[in-house]
């Protein structure tokens, strides 16, 4: 009932036409904002698939760190009690540390990471090679596979390359400041390959063979710097998680994508929640129109606030007519938001009408995702900033004075 009444307030020609177009400029301005951010949520939803899966390439399922210190002890048998591990589908053994990379003249500071033979089963990295081929030789001959920007840093290309780069990494536990090169160990690796991930990794990282890393850092037997891990369902990460932290004990982490990400994750979500909140304060304009409209409305429609008194209706249905009202220009604005952003984000997606400017992104074109909950969100706040506007108005209309009149 009370929707029938409002449903005929907002059709129906008002003597003043001010307050139609009042009215019209709420529901415009709620659906553009409805739209603007459905849009934008949309867009960062896309990117936060494209980061993911980049990271994805490189971060895998689960990682075990030293608690404190930057090594960890993993004897034969905590291995094999890994392997028992149900819902692990394999892990690597890794060693990493800082280390420089020479090319003649040409040095950089790099992230050398020793991997065994496990690694391309728990990660992806082996698909990103963009030149040369995914060889990391053993401890006597080492090979490298490393990012583009380390191949830009040291003039070379991985699969053209003419003889081996020098290596200097610290020697565990040797810090001679007299003679500050005692404390490195000198080695020769050879460029067989070039990955192109994202930049965070393309300009650190080099990739070669466990055991060389081991023998030059001098680590004990059982000694690694990590171990990262491949889940066979990742929907049971936080049941695995706790497996092998009670499997090792507190002197390890174990880590999940996200934590080993959470800085990142965390900043893409606040710009997220900005958004929202720009997008508030764009309803609370709206909102004031609203309040404006529907207390013009009132006045309108008096006589027949007196008429449906006179007919019985008491003060709390008089106010949910005009509250429904309130809802009804709501629903009218988001629907069409919706449905605006629905097609903008459909076009996008099959004919890439905006690009991305520039030539060093890995796609061309603003990726969008359309999510449920983001639309669900959406309405029922316009739904409770509609409630709120209508409010005042309907209180008033609720409170005119019951008259009768010869």
């Amino acid at each position: 009932m009370y929707l029938t009444f409002a449903w005929r307030y907002f059709k129906a020609k008002k003597s003043t036409n001010a307050i139609n177009i009042i009215a019209w400029v709420s529901v415009t301005a709620i659906a553009f904002a409805t739209a603007a951010l459905l849009v934008l949520w949309s867009a960062f939803n896309g990117f936060e698939d494209l980061v993911k899966s980049l990271y994805s390439t490189f971060y895998t399922d689960l990682k075990i760190t030293a608690a404190s210190g930057k090594t960890i002890i993993l004897t034969p048998s905590q291995i094999a009690e890994l392997k028992k591990i149900n819902n692990i589908s394999n892990f690597s053994l890794v060693a990493e540390e800082k280390a420089l990379l020479q090319n003649q003249n040409y040095q950089a500071i790099v992230e050398l990471k020793g991997v065994d033979s496990n690694y391309t089963k728990v990660t992806t990295v082996e698909k990103s090679l963009v030149r040369g081929q995914f060889l990391l030789g053993d401890a006597e001959h080492p090979g490298a596979v490393m990012g583009v920007g380390i191949e830009n840093a040291v003039a070379i290309l991985s699969d053209r390359a003419i003889g081996s780069l020098t290596v200097y990494l610290p020697k565990k536990g040797v810090d001679d400041i007299g003679n500050p090169m005692s404390s490195f160990n000198e080695g020769k690796i050879i460029p067989n390959g070039a990955f192109a991930i994202q930049q965070d990794f393309d300009n650190k990282y080099v990739l070669t063979n466990l055991d060389f890393v081991r023998q030059y850092m001098n680590f004990k037997p059982d000694e690694y710097s990590a171990v990262e891990i491949a889940m066979a369902n990742t929907d049971d990460e936080k049941i695995t998680k706790s497996q092998i932290q009670q499997l090792l004990g507190t002197n390890y982490i174990v880590q999940t994508r996200y934590e080993q990400n959470s800085s990142l994750y965390n900043v893409m979500r606040l710009e997220k929640y900005a958004i929202f909140g720009i997008f508030i304060l764009v309803l609370a304009v709206a909102a004031f129109n609203m309040i404006g409209a529907l207390s013009m409305l009132v006045l309108e429609k008096q006589k027949d606030i007196q008429i449906l008194q006179s007919m019985g209706a008491d003060r709390g249905w008089i106010q949910k007519v005009f509250l429904t009202e309130g809802v009804v220009l709501a629903a009218i604005g988001s629907g069409i938001g919706i449905i605006l952003a629905l097609v903008l984000c459909f076009l996008q997606l099959q004919f890439k009408l905006i690009p991305l400017e520039g030539t060093s992104f890995i796609i061309d074109y603003y990726p969008v995702k359309l999510v449920f909950s983001d639309f669900i969100i959406v309405a029922i706040t316009v739904f409770i900033i509609a409630l709120t506007a209508s409010w005042l108005p309907s209180k008033r209309a609720a409170s005119q004075p019951f008259e009768l009149r010869n």
